[in-house]
């Protein structure tokens, strides 16, 4: 098992790996299994078609990493990321664990990776597969050098970890019969958008007075960290509200269509709302990286909720 406080060799198998950021991968796998269950809850088995779903979850896989790639390098050649005052987990490049020549290999490679996993979805969707995959790809790089600095990070969120991921994945799953504008998946794509900015706003509050001294103005530099301790409560649980209201269907609106899902939630509830409590009563320092990792756990099981709640609806 790798440690970040083991001696990592420059440019090593570890590096990459540590540089991957393994931890960060739920926000990858969660839209896509929420997509794909919604795919086969309308399609049914008979028209479910595993090849795109695989390239789905492929595709999101590498783009998590490239995204990872790009954000280790340009806040290292920024000075955004400081060796002595950083508070989040070690990053590689300015660990010296992967040198700057390499990574920009690196970040070029998966990005090429990721467009030719995600080209053959074109067969699947049509040619405005490419038009998404390549806003993917850019997006990504605009991100961590422009939109991260603007406070305008959580809206890439909401765009590029819910609605495009949920909403293309259960498109190019289904036949060309199926595929279609979907309400309800539209509605579960925003909630898993919600849910995933948490983990942006747990990294940014833990980053905040880093991130002003930088000038990287982001939405908790802007609100504050009484506010942003609030938005994360209330983002976990508007997206349950998301989430429930997008699996109703007008002829399936009885107390059981609430009720039934409100209660395979509620560990969710309570594990986010512990969590935000946490947060608050560490309030500052590296400790905030526990929160970030429990964070994540959230999330994953936001993912799994949900996938049940939508193969149940």
């Amino acid at each position: 098992m790798i440690s970040e406080r083991d001696n990592i060799k420059t440019n090593s198998l570890s590096a990459w790996i540590l540089a991957a950021r393994p931890k960060t991968l739920t926000g990858a796998i969660v839209p896509v299994m929420i997509g794909t269950a919604w795919a086969w809850k309308i399609g049914g088995a008979e028209n479910f078609r595993f090849f795109p779903a695989l390239l789905c979850f492929l595709f999101a896989f590498l783009m998590q990493i490239d995204s990872n790639f790009i954000n280790d390098y340009f806040d290292c050649v920024k000075g955004s990321d400081d060796k002595e005052t950083r508070l989040g987990p070690k990053r590689a490049c300015t660990e010296g664990w992967i040198t700057l020549p390499a990574m920009r290999i690196g970040l070029v490679v998966t990005s090429l990776l990721a467009s030719l996993v995600g080209l053959p979805l074109v067969f699947y969707g049509g040619w405005q597969m490419v038009l998404v995959g390549a806003a993917c790809v850019l997006f990504a790089f605009l991100y961590t050098t422009f939109f991260s600095y603007l406070g305008l990070g959580d809206v890439l969120v909401l765009v590029f970890f819910g609605i495009i991921p949920v909403t293309f994945t259960t498109y190019v799953i289904l036949p060309s019969t199926l595929q279609g504008v979907y309400p309800e998946v539209i509605m579960t794509s925003i909630a898993c958008g919600l849910v995933i900015d948490t983990l942006l706003i747990v990294n940014n509050y833990r980053d905040r007075d880093n991130d002003k001294k930088s000038g990287k103005m982001t939405l908790i530099v802007r609100i504050g960290a009484k506010k942003a301790e609030k938005l994360y409560n209330f983002l976990g649980l508007l997206a349950i509200i998301f989430t429930i209201q997008g699996r109703i269907s007008p002829d399936n609106n009885g107390w059981k269509a609430y009720v039934i899902p409100l209660i395979i939630y509620i560990p969710y509830i309570f594990l986010h709302t512990k969590t935000q409590r946490y947060m608050v009563q560490i309030k500052q320092g590296r400790e905030l990286n526990k929160v970030l990792a429990l964070t994540a756990r959230n999330i994953l099981i936001y993912g799994i909720l949900t996938t049940i709640v939508v193969l149940i609806s």
